[in-house]
């Protein structure tokens, strides 16, 4: 479990990172063409389609020294859809959403497309 510390004129904030990585994941499944986010086995090479309560896997939180959140998302997308629309879509939400609800600003956000599936 990570956690980062901030202080602050009125005390000091802790912020844990699955908090960020949950509601991160939640912001994602609101987006049109995401089917949900992916956990990739490195000895396999596989991506696996995580299920609502796990999706934490498939997102990676880092907080800087100054800061700043970087984001990385592992989804697997819907079939037939533009992956660039998708992910324009992913990181300007979730880049707005994490910022109102963290007070933090979002440096970066990595989307790396580990699969597509047919949605029937």
């Amino acid at each position: 479990m990570k956690t980062s510390t901030f202080n602050t004129h009125l005390g000091s904030i802790a912020i844990d990172h699955d908090v960020i990585a949950q509601y991160a994941g939640a912001v994602a499944m609101e987006c049109f063409g995401i089917v949900g986010m992916a956990n990739v086995n490195v000895a396999d090479g596989l991506a696996k389609l995580l299920k609502k309560d796990s999706m934490t896997k498939g997102i990676n939180v880092t907080i800087g020294a100054d800061r700043k959140l970087t984001i990385d998302f592992h989804v697997i997308i819907s079939y037939g859809v533009s992956i660039m629309a998708v992910a324009d879509n992913l990181i300007d939400s979730v880049k707005y959403k994490l910022e109102e609800f963290t007070g933090l600003e979002v440096e970066k956000i990595n989307v790396f497309v580990e699969g597509v599936r047919v949605i029937d």
